[in-house]
């Protein structure tokens, strides 16, 4: 009230002489009650926190048999395809044996922007560490950094929950690995390193935040935020909303009864920090708001030289599925909370039985005051129902409904609930009656979570109870050390409630790692099949006169990164728009709805882009049982164009059409193909393959999972040509009769999902004569023009003419300062300089001694006109957003930089004019 002096504050009054909490129960005497967390303590929470985090990751690896502790592989879906080669490439680029640097990866994409993916997969400094690892031991450096990220995440919860309010340091730890252990991050964010970020930012924002309304370590707050943007924007949003709505409860919630609003938020100082930091009164509204506004606004300036780059490569990037929100029901969401369960598309908000059973006393805990109890309370509830509700939903996601997983943001609810255990437990460990009520609401979330059947385990259920019975054997044993003055007996209690922790979060985890194999693609660990790739790829490297590619038989999504060599697979979320569709319309294949491209083994498409060394490897047999192991892999070469040629200058921009087979003969400025006559399918009986609208055939699976149908595919190709099936939405193989090569396999599941790549067949007969048997496996359909008939004869001509016309040197550099291509032409050079690499935003070339601009582009290729007179082109490459990022960086850097430099100079000022 105004002009009354504001009451006591219950934090103000050391914790010795606070009143006992009002509860039926005695007070539990539990060891190392700290009132003001000093130095020492917070280190002991931290380390607690991160020594039982990586105690249950361990574990939970080892009981399912996990890589390192297993035969098991973790690397699964976007672990094995995109985490572990990208890390692989900056082991490369740490020890300078990348063909790349930061803004332009020359072995991905037959050449992609690099520094969007360098802020998308390895913004963190922990990614830093993998040069300290052997190169092949590229998938345990990715495993200790993970380990390593979820640990630290531990630690700064722990310390976050001691500033919040001063507390027992081992519950501070444990319930801060209770945090780092979360069902998000054991069962979605371990196999997605990069949202683990995230994990850190979140406690450590809040920590920025309270420094900021304290206003304290402005600086430093600052530079933390940049971090956290830097290391993964998208996850640090979402803990950058999260810290705002717990700093406001904060500011609500904590402040004694009978201040008004504005004295709460004036008071900050007093209310956030730690003892001995207070303030001497209200300071005016705006102080703190904008100490706040203005840490964040500072921070987020900071990082936008990455962040602006990560923009402006989504929006260049091939789109992704568009996908509408569904809730999912609430009987999984409340499943989700309990130990051993597991789901890709529902939100993982466990916490271990003992945080959650905290957090569920904070409303009846007499102990907490009121307005904190019903601050706290309806801000978990709040946020819990934002996840249900599309625009709520699509705000945590940045306006953009994620592909895979809807419930990305699922971290923030699990922070809460751990925060809402330590408040309720700080302020005087719960009684009887709170527990029982906790009790009695934990026993509701289970019978509703009985109803979701697909969640449930059979060990779900014995996992809650063992870890309801370690709660209640710890509580009767801190009661009796109490009462006789045991502390050992005070400590055993607290280590069978830690033990309970480790227990349960490393079966969850064993759970998650068993079941994951189930449903995703995964992929075998470094290797003797990856160790001779590399090899040969090394042996055959010709970079950059011509291309080397690690062959169509893909390991992972993102081979040239892990075992070298320059090809066309790319995996990333910022995969080129440009060079997805240019690929696709000379028949590659992709997965991932376009943004995970495949190797096309063609000799035209490696003519277009200089792939003068082909590496043949046998199928994966971790991915493929039937494949043959004794099988080496060996590599064919060709004499190909260089990276630059030039062609006939055109009027009128040519385009693309339907066929992939004249759309190789466009770009390649030659016809080498002739399209196959009679093409017609006849299934197993005899009869006709049924016809789509588009004049193709449509093949169906058998009538069982197991039943493989069989079809002939017959047609007419001149004698001795080389064969080519070209069948994007085919699943199943093919072979062509009479060839000696083994059945080629396709997997075009539908437009959007996955299609297939062009695939060789084999030499057509003497007699023309085309009979491609099909083991029909998911079926699909096959085009009528399905069948490409390649005269090698004519390709060799086409090639030796674009030989005799390109480049007589090609130099490429990978400077920070300098990226780019330079080419030394024939003199009178004239028509168009095309470069064999996709014309992607960013690229600007000169002819000559002419002036940089923009790239002009020949079919989805970098194209320069020439006018005769020049000799040499010259084009440079700078990603989109670093320009505007870096003028947005220098004015944060100069807002955060001013300030201090005039502080110090007034100070210099002031002792001269006090020393005269």
């Amino acid at each position: 009230m105004t002009g009354q002096p504001a009451r006591t504050r219950p934090d103000d009054q050391p914790r010795e002489a606070a009143a006992p909490p009002a509860s039926d129960a005695p007070p539990v005497a539990l060891p190392d009650a700290l009132p003001d967390a000093p130095r020492g303590v917070r280190a002991r929470a931290a380390a607690l926190a991160a020594l039982v985090t990586v105690a249950a990751l361990c574990l939970g690896d080892a009981v399912a048999r996990s890589y390192p502790f297993g035969f098991r592989t973790r690397s699964v879906n976007d672990l094995g395809n995109q985490f572990v080669p990208f890390h692989a490439h900056l082991w490369d680029l740490l020890h300078g044996r990348g063909d790349g640097g930061l803004f332009l990866n020359w072995q991905s994409g037959y050449g992609a922007s690099f520094l969007p993916d360098l802020g998308t997969y390895l913004g963190s400094p922990f990614a830093l560490l993998v040069a300290l690892f052997p190169r092949d031991q590229i998938d345990l450096a990715v495993y200790v950094i993970t380990l390593l990220k979820m640990a630290t995440a531990g630690a700064v919860m722990a310390q976050l929950l001691l500033t919040l309010r001063p507390g027992r340091w081992w519950a501070a730890g444990a319930l801060g690995a209770s945090y780092a252990l979360c069902g998000w991050s054991v069962a979605e964010a371990s196999y997605n390193p990069m949202w683990l970020d995230g994990l850190i930012a979140l406690p450590l924002l809040c920590l920025v935040g309270l420094w900021a309304l304290a206003g304290r370590r402005f600086i430093v707050g600052a530079l933390l935020v940049a971090l956290m943007w830097i290391a993964n924007f998208y996850t640090a949003y979402m803990a950058t909303l999260s810290a705002a709505l717990l700093l406001l409860t904060r500011l609500l919630v904590d402040a004694p009864t009978g201040v008004s609003l504005r004295q709460r938020l004036g008071r900050v100082r007093e209310v956030a920090g730690p003892a001995g930091l207070r303030g001497h009164g209200p300071a005016p509204l705006w102080r703190p708001v904008a100490r706040l506004a203005g840490v964040l606004a500072v921070g987020v300036g900071l990082a936008a030289p990455m962040v602006s780059v990560v923009y402006f490569g989504t929006k260049h990037a091939y789109p992704g599925r568009v996908m509408e929100f569904t809730p999912k029901p609430w009987t999984d969401v409340l499943a989700r909370l309990l130990p051993g369960t597991y789901n890709f598309s529902s939100p993982a908000v466990y916490v271990d039985t003992v945080a959650l059973l905290l957090a569920l006393t904070l409303p009846f805990n007499p102990a907490v005051p009121k307005r904190l109890r019903s601050g706290w309370t309806l801000l978990v509830a709040a946020v819990a129902l934002s996840f249900q509700w599309g625009p709520t939903q699509l705000a945590w996601h940045a306006f953009s409904v994620p592909n895979g997983s809807q419930y990305r943001e699922t971290f923030v609810l699990c922070g809460l609930l751990v925060t809402a255990a330590w408040l309720s437990f700080a302020h005087g460990t719960p009684g009887r009656r709170p527990l029982l009520a906790a009790g009695a609401l934990l026993a509701v979330i289970a019978a509703g979570a009985s109803r979701a059947t697909e969640l449930m385990r059979p060990w779900t259920y014995p996992l809650l109870l063992a870890g309801l019975a370690a709660v209640a054997v710890a509580l009767l044993l801190a009661r009796y050390a109490q009462r006789h003055h045991r502390p050992l007996l005070a400590a055993l209690a607290v280590v069978l409630l830690i033990g309970a922790q480790v227990g349960q979060s490393a079966a969850t985890m064993a759970v998650a790692d068993r079941l994951r194999l189930g449903h995703l693609d995964d992929y075998a660990p470094w290797g003797e099949r990856q160790q001779k790739q590399q090899e040969l790829i090394a042996d055959a490297n010709g970079w950059p006169r011509y291309r080397t590619d690690p062959g169509r038989e893909q390991t992972v999504g993102n081979d040239p990164l892990l075992v070298g060599g320059q090809g066309a697979q790319y995996y990333s979320s910022l995969t080129a728009d440009v060079f997805s569709r240019t690929l696709t319309a000379l028949g590659g294949g992709w997965y991932s709805r376009g943004r995970s491209l495949q190797s096309l083994d063609n000799p035209v498409t490696d003519a277009i882009f200089s792939v003068g060394a082909r590496v043949h490897s046998p199928p994966d047999p971790h991915r493929d049982p039937n494949a043959t192991i004794d099988v080496e892999p060996y590599v064919t070469r060709a004499s190909v164009p260089p990276l630059v040629t030039v062609r006939p200058a055109v009027k009128k921009a040519p385009a693309f059409g339907s066929s992939p087979f004249r759309n190789q003969e466009l770009l390649l400025g030659a016809r080498v193909y002739t399209m196959a006559d009679k093409i017609a399918i006849r299934g197993a009986d005899g009869g006709p393959a049924a016809r789509t609208p588009e004049h193709g055939y449509r093949l169906p699976p058998g009538p069982t999972k197991h039943s493989r149908p069989k079809a002939l595919l017959t047609a007419t190709c001149p004698g001795g040509s080389q064969v080519f099936l070209w069948a994007p939405h085919y699943w199943g193989t093919a072979a062509l009769r009479g060839a000696d090569r083994p059945p080629v396999g396709f997997r075009g599941d539908n437009p959007v999902t996955k299609i297939a790549p062009m695939q060789p067949l084999g030499k057509a007969p003497a007699s023309g004569r085309v009979e491609v048997d099909l083991t029909i496996q998911k079926g699909g359909t096959v085009p009528a023009d399905s069948i490409g008939c390649l005269d090698t004869g004519r390709l060799r001509k086409a090639v030796d003419r674009l030989r005799s016309h390109g480049a007589t040197s090609v130099h490429v550099s990978d400077s920070v300062t300098d990226t780019g291509i330079r080419a030394e032409l024939p003199a009178g050079s004239r028509g168009l300089a095309v470069v064999a690499v996709p014309r992607i935003a960013g690229w600007q070339c000169a002819a000559g001694d002419g002036e940089h601009r923009p790239a002009d582009s020949y079919l989805g290729l970098i194209a320069v006109e020439l006018d005769g007179s020049a000799t040499s082109i010259d084009c440079t490459f700078r990603p989109p957003g670093l320009r505007l990022g870096s003028a947005v960086g220098a004015a944060a850097l100069l807002a955060l930089t001013l300030p201090a430099a005039y502080r110090l100079l007034r100070n210099r000022r002031e002792s001269r004019h006090v020393h005269h």
